[in-house]
């Protein structure tokens, strides 16, 4: 007989009880309601304003509120709300462009030039020269990994000095032919509106589409939210860079093209601090200078608030032009500050 103890057996590791699921966390009614209320500061607020000024400035200058004057205001503001368009995608995905003031200017150079050789080539040429100009600046961002301040600017440069040496340092002008179907594109309208216009309106429901219900939109936040995380994900945050900078040469050009439709020549002294203007809109619009957050509408406000602001100091006749960039100046820091605010205001609840 065996008196062997029978080897012990260990015993199975108990396994450990399967914890539940995390409930998902009770919402907060304060936290909830007060991110809702930062988030709708955010990106309406400017809407808010705009209408606040409309309304005061039409009770105190009659003029203000006429149909020819809006129509001045709105064609005016077109040229900028195309090129800050293109602002708010490269500002969404953490970047920025510095070069489109210079190359609006090229642009409407190279379309008044072109235009002597029909439509078609008044706006291929500059949208080709300027989208090239916008796929370099891609390039050496996304694949040199270049700093976008440090890029554009060179970039800025460069453009300012091939519209120079174009014109022979602004001492020729290119004017477009009068009657042409060029020139109809400018300064044409359909029931009163101008084609700027609606040229501009086509852009910013097209560009509205595409931030918010595509992939390569969602694409834009994830990569203006956290770069090193987006490419981690899988998402393609290289060609999405080359494709915003890529737009915003192309939208800057086109803008230019119409310039110099509306005033029948190229102008070589348009552009400057333009790029300032239409930084100024979009973050006054609700988009963040650090990426990850925007809307198309917003940059649309905010380039109507600006266009609207240099338009009541045109009716008070006492103030210069000057105080539009003051003014203009003091809104951004107040918009920056308020954003400041509703984002600790949202990390704190």
């Amino acid at each position: 007989m065996n008196n062997t103890p029978p080897a012990t057996v260990p015993a199975a590791e108990t396994p450990a009880p399967l914890k539940s699921a995390p409930s998902r966390p009770e919402p907060r009614p304060g936290r909830s309601t007060g991110s809702r209320i930062g988030e709708l500061l955010q990106r309406q607020g400017v809407l808010a304003v705009l209408l606040t000024v409309i309304l005061i400035a039409s009770f105190v200058y009659p003029t203000f509120a006429s149909l020819d004057n809006a129509r001045g205001v709105t064609v005016q503001a077109s040229f900028l709300a195309i090129v800050a368009l293109g602002m708010t995608l490269v500002i969404i995905t953490g970047g920025i462009d510095l070069s489109v003031g210079s190359v609006f200017a090229l642009g409407g150079v190279l379309a008044a030039w072109a235009s002597q050789w029909g439509f078609l080539a008044a706006l291929l040429v500059p949208l080709v020269v300027c989208g090239a100009i916008g796929l370099v600046n891609g390039l050496l961002i996304a694949r040199g990994n270049m700093a976008p301040f440090i890029v554009t600017l060179a970039t800025l440069l460069a453009a300012r000095g091939m519209l120079l040496a174009f014109t022979d340092e602004g001492a020729t002008t290119y004017l477009v032919p009068k009657d042409s179907a060029f020139a109809e594109l400018g300064q044409g309208s359909v029931w009163g509106f101008g084609y700027p216009i609606l040229v501009a309106l086509a852009l910013f429901g097209a560009g509205g589409l595409l931030l918010q219900r595509t992939s390569f939109g969602q694409t834009l936040f994830a990569v203006g939210g956290s770069s090193d995380a987006a490419t981690l994900m899988g998402l393609p945050v290289a060609r999405t860079k080359i494709l915003v900078y890529t737009l915003s040469g192309l939208l800057a050009g086109l803008a230019g093209a119409l310039n110099a439709a509306r005033l029948s020549s190229g102008v070589t002294i348009v552009g400057v601090g333009m790029e300032l203007d239409a930084i100024s809109a979009v973050v006054i619009g609700g988009t963040l200078l650090i990426g990850g957050a925007g809307s198309i509408s917003g940059t649309l406000w905010g380039v109507l608030l600006l266009a609207v602001i240099q338009n009541l100091i045109n009716q008070i006749g006492s103030l210069n032009s000057s105080y539009q960039s003051v003014v203009s100046g003091g809104f951004l820091i107040v918009v920056v500050v308020a954003q400041r605010y509703l984002a600790r205001s949202r990390r704190t609840t």
